[in-house]
């Protein structure tokens, strides 16, 4: 059985969380068992269950990467606006 990574599992909610890990326990049971035929079937039921969580972690990336866009934006504003007020001065 494949495990999703940290961050997906850190971001499932309880409910995901319990059914996710049932599924991993039976489906290592199955592969324990030599039943690979049924422990994909459980493997394709994790992999549509974590499908949530995965979405929650691009978003997150989504808004650091806005956050990001933003601070830069505000740091050549604050860049530009500074060059301004130094070109004022120096026509005074």
């Amino acid at each position: 059985m494949r495990h999703c990574s940290v961050q997906v599992r850190g971001l499932l909610t309880r409910d995901e969380l319990d059914r996710y890990n049932a599924l991993m326990e039976v489906g290592s049971y199955l592969e324990s068992q030599k039943r690979y035929d049924l422990s994909a079937i459980v493997q394709a039921e994790v992999d549509l269950l974590i499908q949530p969580g995965i979405e929650r972690l691009k978003e997150k990336g989504r808004q650091r990467d806005r956050m990001t866009q933003e601070y830069l934006e505000e740091l050549r504003r604050a860049e530009w606006e500074a060059q301004m007020k130094r070109m004022d001065e120096d026509e005074d």
